[in-house]
């Protein structure tokens, strides 16, 4: 077979990092500086100033609880979609949740989704970037004393409606959602709701981010204060997988490889190479011991998910009676959150999610061939539908390595790589002539 041309684009030499290369787009650079903390801070600050915003709480009130909270969220999402020329819409997936564990009584419940379109009809991709805006107190039925959930997760509420502000006035072939979701606190039944829809509906969700307390930067427990470090958890082993896939799974040591853990990798390689004094922490998990997020409804229906959080959380503020004691502060008040902490998390989220909605789509039927007995690899794979890209990267890493390694560049579909399939782990990425880059998918054995 004759062998391809390769182009070596770099090699990793700092194990601490996943950069393995540096190009920046100056569109998205642009739209990273403009995520601003001030606009985060005013954000996180009007949704305390609800009193409440348990997903049971008053939904008549037009300054007080959850309905007052929704109503305010979707009125903003809309103010931001009047700079997209039409393609920002906005909408409430309503639903009713049956009585059950932690809701006394079937409940009118409202997620707020503020959907851009992508402008090409043909590429039915779509990402999502979720934060709940629902909080809580110490006893999870209160539903009238103050509950600020400034950092949980009025935080992760704000990275969404903020990079919403700044992507509306932009054009993506792919359709990006920003997502504010009810009910987490009482069981992810907001979250559940548009995963079920979404599934049902046919959604070609292609990857979504999950942002659940992402402003502390100060771990009591610890006196540790990091305001560089956030955590993304992904899980290993797909909620979906069959019992082949399994089969396949062990037969190739893929057991750090699901599409989970591309989506965290990719997180970290792109978020560091946008934002300044980022380090982006892997979590080889689906979430923390004892929680749960709005990311693992996704997953359980068969999409990409990951849950992005903040590397020092303080429980003396989660799910907290606002009070005093021993000198010590306790409550999920405002004051406490770190709005350049936010604001760096933000621009983390949008490099990723502009670089994907502007990428090709993912190679097809990306396969290893194991026919033979040898000492290189070989890959083919199939074009990624709609747009076509200007080639492909085939990466590599050692099978301890936690971050990919080598690139190499190609232009056509199969690749000869002079290094053996049975000591390093591989993967096809598409990128176009900007440099955006598709989510990796590792190969099938094939033969």
């Amino acid at each position: 077979m004759k062998r391809i041309s390769l182009f070596i684009i770099s090699i990793l030499t700092i194990s601490a990092s996943a950069q393995t290369t540096i190009k920046q787009d100056a569109g998205i650079k642009q739209m990273v500086d403009e995520v601003s903390s001030k606009n985060i801070e005013a954000i996180v600050r009007k949704l305390v100033s609800f009193k409440t915003r348990h997903t049971l709480s008053d939904t008549v009130s037009k300054t007080e609880g959850i309905g007052a909270a929704r109503n305010w969220i979707k009125a903003e999402y809309e103010r931001y979609a009047a700079a997209s020329n039409g393609r920002m819409k906005v909408e409430f997936d309503a639903f009713i949740q049956p009585q059950g564990n932690r809701i006394d009584k079937p409940t009118p419940m409202k997620n707020v989704l503020a959907i851009l379109k992508g402008t090409d009809t043909a590429d039915k991709r779509i990402y999502i970037i979720s934060g709940h805006y629902d909080s809580r107190v110490t006893d999870v039925m209160n539903v009238k004393d103050f509950a600020p959930g400034a950092v949980d997760d009025a935080s992760g509420t704000a990275v969404s409606m903020e990079l919403a502000r700044v992507m509306a006035k932009r054009s993506f072939p792919a359709t990006i959602i920003f997502m504010a979701v009810v009910g987490e606190e009482q069981g992810l039944y907001g979250s559940t709701n548009v995963a079920k829809r979404a599934k049902a509906e046919g959604w070609q969700i292609d990857a979504l981010l999950n942002n659940d307390i992402v402003g502390n930067t100060y771990g009591m427990e610890t006196g540790l204060k990091d305001n560089r470090s956030v955590r993304v958890f992904s899980e290993g082993v797909p909620a979906t997988e069959t019992e082949k896939q399994a089969s396949t799974r062990n037969s190739v040591g893929g057991e750090n490889d699901s599409p989970a853990r591309e989506l965290a990798r990719y997180t970290k390689e792109i978020a560091e190479r946008y934002v300044e004094q980022l380090d982006v922490k892997l979590i080889y998990r689906r979430d923390r011991y004892l929680r749960g997020g709005d990311h693992t409804p996704f997953s359980q229906q068969g999409y990409t998910a990951i849950r992005i959080t903040e590397m020092n959380e303080d429980f003396n503020r989660q799910h907290q009676d606002i009070r005093k004691e021993n000198g010590i502060d306790y409550g999920d008040l405002p004051d406490f959150a770190d709005y350049d902490y936010i604001q760096k998390v933000a621009r983390m989220n949008l490099s990723v999610l502009a670089n994907l909605a502007l990428a090709p789509s993912e190679p097809q039927n990306v396969g290893i061939i194991t026919s033979g007995l040898t000492n290189k690899t070989q890959l083919k794979w199939d074009a990624p539908k709609g747009k076509a890209p200007s080639g492909y990267y085939v990466l590599m890493r050692e099978t301890i390595s936690p971050f990919w390694e080598k690139k190499f560049y190609v232009t056509s579909t199969n690749a000869n790589i002079g290094y053996s399939k049975d000591n390093y782990l591989f993967a096809v990425q598409a990128v176009d002539a900007d440099g955006h880059e598709s989510l990796p998918v590792f190969p099938k054995p094939v033969r």
